[in-house]
């Protein structure tokens, strides 16, 4: 997965000459998630030095360490690029759509980084374990990809990145409340699904030293 920084990037990632190239260099499936005007009202919280514009992913069949060639074809099109080699779990798989296709949803991506005073085992555990359960009953989730880093692929990356939630809601959720939550327009839930999820995502540091990119999403078959 990379962080990508740039102008147009929602003409740029989705440019069939680029995937092309990708497909070259042995990526299989290639994900767009954007910030663009079709999540223009939906919150952010930047915390790198400016905010991400772009979340991409990429899949590949090849062995080895097949990162370097697939960074190189995508810095070309950026211009700033911080990769990390991710293991995916999907407690909520997202729903298929056409390839290439914008899904309709808000698709909001978590940057997120383990707090000093949690080892990586207590960090795992509390966000995986514990936490995982309190977010799909207290949020209007229909697709819930949690990715835990690895490594860092590319030199000099912004910040240290611990891991990276793609969590899909209904599109009404960039401005409803309400349908961001799933609380039926019950103020009382509202609330109370609020209060548990916050204390929940307190426990491994998510309410803080995060960035939230709200985003367009599309995949792409590649080969």
């Amino acid at each position: 997965m990379y962080l990508a920084w740039g102008d147009d990037l929602a003409t740029k990632l989705r440019d069939p000459a680029l995937h092309a190239r990708l497909a070259e260099v042995g990526v299989t499936r290639f994900q767009v998630n954007v910030d663009d005007e079709a999540v223009a009202e939906a919150m952010r919280i930047p915390t790198t030095d400016s905010p991400i514009n772009a979340i991409v992913s990429a899949w590949t069949a090849l062995d080895g360490e097949p990162d370097g060639p697939v960074t190189d074809v995508l810095a070309s099109v950026v211009d700033r690029l911080a990769g990390y080699e991710v293991y995916e779990r999907r407690p909520i798989p997202p729903p298929e759509v056409g390839d290439g296709e914008r899904m309709d949803t808000l698709a909001n991506i978590a940057v997120l980084r383990r707090p000093d005073e949690l080892t990586r085992e207590e960090y795992l555990h509390n966000w995986l374990v514990d936490h995982t359960p309190v977010a799909k009953a207290t949020q209007a989730t229909f697709g819930y990809v949690q990715n835990v880093v690895v490594r860092a692929i590319t030199e000099d990356p912004p910040r240290v990145v611990d891991a990276m939630v793609e969590e899909l809601f209904p599109s009404a959720g960039a401005t409803d409340m309400h349908a961001f939550y799933g609380s039926g327009g019950d103020d009382q839930e509202l609330t109370d699904r609020l209060t548990r999820l916050m204390a929940s995502v307190g426990r491994f540091g998510a309410d803080r030293d995060i960035d939230l990119v709200p985003s367009s999403r599309y995949v792409y078959t590649l080969a």
